[in-house]
């Protein structure tokens, strides 16, 4: 589309106002940025000029100026200024985004030189869509199974009513829910968010009780595999998760659709009634590429995991490259890269970093995937006895989080006037992953819900994950991983 404005016009003016509180602005100091209007969505005036003095095949120029800060500054300066008082930046757009923001590409020709996720990944997909969460996903597997209940013993009407469930859409009609389940289905998990599994029912047909189940790839997912969670554009600053299970499509963020890439593609393959049976898997890896790192690390590639260094594996593959993308280093210096596209990851420079980043995205994966010892070893306490509601509100307006004035960097985590999660590290609590705080969404999410022994469990297991992550990622930082000699 910028493309076609940029044939069709000769100058375009961008006078970028921000004030975007989705995507949270604020000014470079940190103040507030707010909107020239009552809205969420960021406001910009465009001016578009057409002469027709322009040549045949030449392209527009595009001129930029942005300004953040209070309503009332941005109303002065309107007021005062007009289309030639403003110092406009001229922007120096390239294809194939030829983007209307000012962008920094110095780094291009060293990040372009890794291997980009789609193109390693033979296949992968989006997170499913069931476009009825609250009739599809459930908390625990007794609501579900209720849930299905009123499927498969009442009318459609009465599904309705008793569901609470609003009109049929385009893609998801009770009727053909109902169908759905009555041909059979699997209860299995579901990566919801960050650390918060739940419960659905898959049958793999779509526009039945899920509206996309993307059984293309989740057939495969589903019979025993590893996943990188990843969106292909960000809104939110950049982040990568793991799962060993479907997932959703909003996993990481409320604004951005997240792809899953699984490492191993299974045969024989046949729907819903071979999904939890075995069968022989190979890799979903481009042999290219896997020969191209085979020979950076003067190691061949094995498609099971052995126990050795004398290969490298898939499961090899895949901790290398969650190490990378847990960097903080890497995120910062190709934001711009990231924001709008699959991420790419530089190829090994030598067989000894490429184990020390294995180790480091291993321990990332298991400690994410709760499948680690050390989330066992809790760093945290929840000391009062009571009924374990969460009934109070885990927001700025009544803070979940007290500090610890005898403790800097701690505090409590409390759920209702009485119970609390003790000795919580701040930065656990504050910690990012995609658009969420998982230490805080995972409690909001559960607000008027009682927690039972095993949710007191995991949450505490969130946090030690939490912690854990953020040491690790220091960890990662250290260690150089990028070859200017790559090709």
């Amino acid at each position: 589309m910028r493309n076609k404005l940029l044939e069709s016009f000769d100058k375009i003016y961008i006078l970028d106002l921000h004030g975007n509180s989705n995507k949270k602005e604020v000014c470079e100091d940190g103040s507030p940025d707010q909107n020239v209007f009552d809205i969420m969505q960021g406001v910009s005036i465009n001016i578009f000029i057409k002469t027709n003095q322009k040549r045949k095949n030449e392209l527009g120029k595009v001129f930029h100026f942005e300004l953040q800060g209070k309503r009332d500054l941005k109303y002065q300066f309107l007021n005062k200024n007009n289309l030639k008082t403003i110092h406009w930046k001229n922007l120096k757009y390239k294809k194939p985004n030829y983007f209307f923001v000012p962008k920094d590409f110095g780094l291009a020709d060293k990040y372009e030189k890794g291997f980009k996720l789609n193109e390693l990944f033979i296949n992968n997909s989006t997170g499913i869509e069931t476009q009825r969460d609250a009739a599809s996903i459930h908390f625990t597997k007794k609501e579900l199974q209720h849930t299905i209940d009123v499927f498969l013993n009442n009318d459609i009407e009465d599904i309705r009513n008793i569901l609470s469930i609003g009109k049929d859409g385009r893609d998801w009609k009770v009727i053909t829910a109902k169908e759905d389940l009555v041909q059979g289905y699997n209860i299995t998990t579901l990566q919801f968010k960050p650390f918060d599994e739940r419960y659905i029912p898959y049958t793999g047909n779509s526009k039945g009780i899920i509206a996309y189940p993307r059984n293309e790839i989740n057939q495969h997912i589903l019979k025993g595999n590893y996943c990188i969670v990843s969106p292909r554009f960000f809104k939110e600053p950049p982040s990568y998760f793991v799962s060993n299970t479907i997932i959703g499509h909003k996993v990481l963020s409320a604004y951005d659709k997240n792809f899953i890439f699984p490492l191993y593609h299974y045969e024989n393959t046949n729907g819903q009634h071979t999904i939890l049976q075995s069968s022989k898997r190979k890799p979903n890896l481009k042999k290219e590429i896997l020969n191209h790192i085979s020979n950076k690390l003067r190691l061949p590639f094995s498609p099971e995991k052995l126990d050795s260094k004398d290969a490298f594996t898939p499961i090899n593959i895949l901790d290398y490259i969650y190490a990378i993308l847990h960097s903080s280093k890497y995120r910062e210096k190709y934001k711009e890269f990231l924001k709008i596209d699959f991420p790419r990851v530089p190829y090994p420079t030598d067989s000894k970093t490429f184990w020390k980043l294995v180790r480091l995205g291993g321990e990332l994966r298991q400690i994410h995937l709760l499948e680690s010892p050390i989330v066992e070893q809790f760093i945290t306490q929840y000391p009062e006895d009571g009924d374990n509601f969460v009934s109070r509100k885990i927001s700025k307006i009544d803070p979940g989080f007290v500090t610890d004035e005898q403790n800097p960097g701690f505090g409590k985590v409390w759920i209702n006037d009485n119970q609390y999660f003790d000795k919580v590290p701040e930065i656990a609590w504050d910690f990012y992953i995609g658009g969420y705080q998982p230490a805080q969404k995972w409690l909001k999410d559960r607000k008027d819900r009682k927690l039972e022994y095993e949710d007191i469990l995991h949450y505490q297991k969130i946090i030690v994950a939490l912690s854990e992550t953020d040491r690790l990622m220091k960890e990662i930082d250290k260690i150089d991983f990028e070859d200017d000699s790559s090709t």
